[in-house]
């Protein structure tokens, strides 16, 4: 006995961890504790593992085992983080500007009040001036109408019929059929797209011919327009004094004039490629005799309307009205020929 009590104490082991016959993978987390080791299975009994937290007098933290979710929750988190993914997008960030939701509203709110109070405003007071409903009539067409439309213009002699069409409004009145539905019906696209063509043109003419300045834009546009105003003024006068009368007739009058930039856009394009003179006064000639034929055929409808293929709103003229209006038909037609050699002289 005193031999054992001489003894020294046994030195001093640390407890060696158990750990469960399996230990699910946790779920990934931003950065894993300090120390903390993950296995994937138990480890062998015959080695002693020491982790790095037991070097330190901080006690082990454990996590809580990791339960799997069934079908049915499965199934639930895919389309809530969907959902909120979809809302995310719909409502935009307000908060990265320093805004809150309160703010935010507000602004909305007042924005659709001040568009609201500006489409108001103009309809109001420009609404008389500008027919907002007859140019969204106007510009009613599809790329077949205007393949069509093109053919009809360079090409007049062989198309029928002329008249236009009508078609029974919800009003009770009739009124004539969108271009898309009618290809002898006037539209804006292709006179708008024929002058920015024109003027586009007449710019790289004068820079093939090495005298471009960026003057010529401005004063191709303004011989432009001012062709267009003439010629109005000059078919408005007209029908003024020979009391036609027609519903949307401005906006008609204005696209019937602006055809005739597709045949001073060919014109142009004859120079260009430097066929000779003779060409070059062949297509002219040509040009102004379609689009005189074109605009005599076309403007029959406005100044000489029959009395079946008319709406209720267009009066009938008698035998005498009927020569003089066939007369301004004919000189309209013919001063075509000055319009177009405005144009094309660059």
């Amino acid at each position: 006995m005193a031999n054992y009590y001489s003894r020294s104490p046994p030195p001093l082991q640390h407890p060696v961890p158990t750990h469960p016959a399996f230990i699910p993978e946790p779920p990934s987390t931003p950065a894993s504790p300090q120390g903390y080791q993950r296995f994937t299975s138990s480890p062998p009994n015959n080695v002693h593992m020491q982790p790095q937290y037991a070097q330190s007098n901080a006690r082990p933290m454990y996590h809580a085992p990791f339960q799997p979710l069934g079908p049915q929750a499965q199934h639930q988190v895919p389309m809530q983080h969907s959902q909120q993914q979809q809302h995310s997008q719909q409502v935009p960030d307000f908060g990265a500007w320093g805004m809150n939701d309160a703010t935010a509203q507000f602004g909305m709110q007042l924005g659709h009040s001040a568009v609201a109070a500006g489409q108001e405003y103009v309809q109001k007071n420009f609404g008389g001036m500008v027919p907002f409903t007859m140019l969204k009539h106007h510009f009613n067409v599809s790329n077949s109408y205007v393949i069509r439309k093109l053919q009809l213009v360079i090409f007049p002699w062989r198309h029928k019929p002329w008249p236009r069409k009508i078609r029974r409004a919800e009003n009770g009145h009739s009124e004539w059929q969108p271009p898309r539905e009618d290809i002898n019906s006037p539209d804006l696209y292709i006179p708008l797209m024929a002058l920015v063509t024109y003027i586009l043109v007449a710019a790289l003419q004068t820079g093939l011919q090495e005298r471009f300045h960026p003057q010529i834009l401005g004063s191709s546009a303004s011989r432009a327009f001012v062709v267009v105003l003439l010629d109005f003024v000059f078919v408005k006068g007209g029908c003024y004094l020979l009391n036609v009368q027609g519903s949307g007739q401005v906006v008609d009058l204005i696209a019937y004039g602006g055809y005739k930039f597709v045949g001073v856009i060919l014109t142009l394009f004859a120079g260009l490629l430097n066929f000779g003179t003779t060409i070059y006064a062949i297509v002219f000639l040509y040009s102004f005799s379609a689009n005189a034929f074109f605009l005599l055929r076309s403007l029959r409808s406005v100044v000489l309307p029959d009395a079946i293929n008319t709406p209720a709103n267009v009066g009938t003229v008698n035998p005498a009205q009927r020569k003089r209006r066939i007369t301004f038909l004919f000189l309209e037609a013919v001063l075509q020929i000055v319009y177009m050699a405005i144009l094309v002289r660059i």
